[in-house]
């Protein structure tokens, strides 16, 4: 029952009794609502053994994993291998016991709390079905239940933060860059003699040429993660889409000072394929590679064929550390600062999901980093 009503001036004032409060309260110490409180919570709740193994979930982490996955049981399972990730499954240990395991915000807030520390960390999975990318914020608490030891794990898919995180850079930084040189080179135009109106001119496309390819790419990743691309494939030529890659990439600012060529032994090879999509692919394995370069340094591009797969590579003479080999392709992952790290990413992304092909490389101090795609060839008549 409600005390006697009290002015207000939008939602009503009245409140409970204090014995209405007392009974209410009851309601909420049964074991039958904490049974239920679980799958009510907006994030995925796991409770782990000592051996970080799924012993109860909630509803929350069915609904994360693909449809097809959705019926299977998971207890015994580690996390990720519950929510599939590419390293879960790459040793006879499973989740948590590869290198790359030895960068897993998860892994080290599990590991923490087996201590009897709780923790906050942030993990990246790329998921091996199809190359997804998801990122999770872990909390984990160490509890006590029947004298037995368990870890009580929550995690929040925060990939659409990141996402705008990213975004918000391009667009903020980026995509600002290139508007305000076209907004410099048009009052050059304005104001310039005519002896410099053809170079400002050529400046002012090139400009808007950038623009409207860092918006594309933007626009074919978004569509890429969503399901949404469409495939064309077309009859293509290795060394025609190589040329104009590198067409593109001759006044790019990212190749100032540096040198970017054909492989002399490069394989013109005939294949069927989307033909922006690799394009899209081979762009960034470029642009990546001349950001990675220092000045006067070359950036070398060129194809092979070997087992039935086109091999588009590009190499520079730079070298990364193992701690950024092992976070490469991950969506959030850069060396470029917070709020990047698409590049790599998005070559995966298509190449894997949408190319039908793979994407690996190779980084040592005395050879350089090269990546390499793989796509398909047509079969032979």
């Amino acid at each position: 029952m409600a005390e006697k009503k009290a002015p207000t001036k939008f939602a009503p004032a009245e409140r409970a009794s204090p014995e209405e409060i007392t009974r209410q309260s009851r309601l909420f110490t049964g074991k039958r609502l904490l049974g239920m409180l679980p799958d009510m919570m907006p994030c995925i709740l796991m409770v782990l053994n000592e051996y970080r193994q799924i012993v109860f979930s909630n509803q929350r982490l069915a609904e994360l994993l693909p449809p097809a996955h959705r019926d299977r049981n998971i207890l015994g399972m580690r996390p990720g291998e519950a929510l599939g990730c590419t390293h879960g499954f790459e040793s006879e240990g499973g989740c948590g016991t590869t290198e790359f395991c030895s960068l897993c915000g998860a892994v080290h807030a599990i590991l923490a709390s087996q201590s009897g520390q709780s923790d906050v960390r942030e993990c990246r999975i790329i998921r091996r079905h199809n190359s997804e990318a998801v990122d999770l914020r872990i909390w984990t608490t160490p509890v006590t239940v029947a004298d037995e030891r368990f870890i009580i794990c929550a995690a929040l898919d925060i990939s659409h933060e990141k996402r705008r995180h990213a975004l918000e850079h391009i667009f903020l930084h980026d995509i600002y860059n290139v508007a305000y040189g076209l907004s410099w080179y048009a009052d050059f135009l304005r104001k310039g003699t005519l002896d410099k109106v053809e170079e400002y001119a050529d400046t002012i496309k090139r400009l808007c040429g950038e623009l409207i390819d860092e918006i594309d790419a933007q626009r074919i990743l978004l569509r890429a993660e969503s399901g949404e691309l469409t495939l064309k494939p077309e009859r293509i030529t290795s060394l025609r889409v190589l040329q104009e890659t590198i067409a593109i990439y001759s006044r790019h600012p990212a190749g100032q000072d540096r040198v970017l060529r054909l492989d002399e032994k490069i394989a013109d090879v005939a294949l069927v394929s989307d033909k922006t999509l690799l394009t899209r692919v081979l762009c960034n394995m470029v642009k990546n590679a001349l950001e990675a370069c220092r000045a006067r340094e070359t950036v070398t591009v060129g194809c092979t064929t070997a087992d039935g797969m086109a091999q588009f590579w590009v190499h520079n003479p730079g070298h990364m550390s193992r701690e950024v080999q092992l976070q490469v392709f991950h969506r959030s992952f850069s060396t470029k600062g917070r709020g990047r790290g698409l590049g790599t990413y998005s070559i995966k992304l298509l190449t894997e999901r949408y190319l039908k092909g793979s994407v690996s490389f190779t980084s040592t101090p005395k050879a350089g980093t090269t990546f390499t795609v793989y796509c398909p060839l047509p079969p032979k008549p």
